[in-house]
């Protein structure tokens, strides 16, 4: 794991690089996001439903394969989702969109 790799662990999608407090927030509900560009971050999924998560997600990120683009990321139906605060699932990265 390279030192960029590091840096993205543990944060949370959308945070700003430099925020003091990037990780994640009490009482809020994150999903775990697996390989791809943003493998290692964190999602936040508060208020989705589970219909929402079955569809997946498309985050835009400057790391696709297409810069500008979007990482598109996918639950498994075989993993359960806890409820409650704190990661409640993985979604696993499936690909890349323009």
């Amino acid at each position: 794991m390279n030192g960029d790799e590091q840096l993205l662990r543990g944060r949370v999608y959308g945070c700003d690089h430099d925020d003091p407090h990037p990780g994640p927030l009490p009482a809020r509900i994150y999903a775990t996001l697996v390989g791809g560009p943003l493998d290692g971050l964190l999602l936040d999924i508060t208020g989705r439903t589970a219909e929402e998560l079955d569809g997946g997600v498309a985050l835009a990120t400057e790391l696709s394969r297409w810069p500008g683009g979007r990482a598109l990321y996918d639950p498994r139906a075989d993993e359960p989702r806890p409820p409650g605060p704190g990661i409640a699932c993985r979604l696993h990265y499936s690909g890349d969109t323009p």
